[in-house]
């Protein structure tokens, strides 16, 4: 969503909403996947008009926008976040971490001193690192300002082999992690099964790494004009930016 149907003001173009709607009218299935967790979509599909279907944190949530209803979740066992926390500790000392949960009366998490990377995201609740970890959580964060977040990726990577897979959406200094195997492509494949529909039929849109693996499984893979170079290379499809309304240049062709 972010870099892609949202502007950079964080909002649903006119353009956008309208050709989403044309879409949906005519039968065809819209699907929104994010690095963002349920409790962030309302208001995302309030602009959009269309109550839909979203896979959420990086694919380890599917939530149904029309029944505010959590379908299923994919999570890291509080051992397994033990074994991330110690790892990531060892790579990039002075990390701080997060988790998101869901179903919980706290859904977000934070020890003392970690700096969200949203100025609009929701309030943190703090704990320290053993209370962070001893529940399951949907995703694992971890921060460090001082370096960027694919500096991050390339030092976490060898430490945490096929422990959990980790990307990113943010570019300074976020890591985010999810159960090995979970990726938005695999949250987006599951969606797409359920409802009879093959990988040759789906195009997928997006601007970050967090995107990468969604982009190459689509039969139709679309990179933003303002997305990371990674994605760039391997897209079927370079669009203009989610200033300039690219998403419904593209969708304008069909809808």
């Amino acid at each position: 969503m972010d870099g892609t149907l949202l502007d950079p003001d964080e909002r649903v173009t006119p353009r956008a909403a309208a050709v989403v709607e044309r879409l949906t009218a005519g039968g065809v299935g819209f699907v929104l996947v994010t690095g963002r967790p349920p409790r962030w979509i309302p208001p995302v599909v309030a602009q959009l008009g269309v109550a839909t279907l979203a896979v959420c944190a990086n694919g380890s949530v599917l939530y149904d926008a029309a029944e505010d209803r959590v379908l299923w979740a994919n999570t890291l066992a509080p051992e397994v976040l033990a074994r991330l926390a110690e790892a990531a500790a060892e790579a990039l000392p002075g990390c701080r971490l997060a988790v998101e949960r869901v179903d919980l009366a706290s859904p977000f998490v934070a020890e003392p001193g970690y700096r969200h990377a949203w100025e609009d995201g929701d309030g943190i609740a703090a704990a320290d690192r053993a209370e962070l970890l001893a529940a399951p959580a949907v995703k694992l964060l971890i921060r460090d300002p001082r370096l960027s977040s694919d500096a991050m990726v390339a030092a976490l990577r060898p430490v945490f082999g096929d422990e959990a897979d980790l990307t990113f959406s943010y570019p300074r200094g976020l890591v985010e992690v999810s159960p090995a195997g979970v990726t938005k492509a695999t949250g987006l494949a599951e969606v797409a099964q359920r409802h009879g529909v093959t990988a040759a039929d789906v195009v997928a849109f997006g601007d970050m790494p967090n995107d990468l693996e969604m982009l190459r499984w689509a039969g139709h893979g679309v990179a933003m004009g303002n997305a990371h170079p990674a994605l760039i290379e391997v897209a079927d499809e370079v669009t203009a930016t989610n200033a300039e309304d690219g998403l419904a240049l593209v969708l304008e062709r069909w809808f």
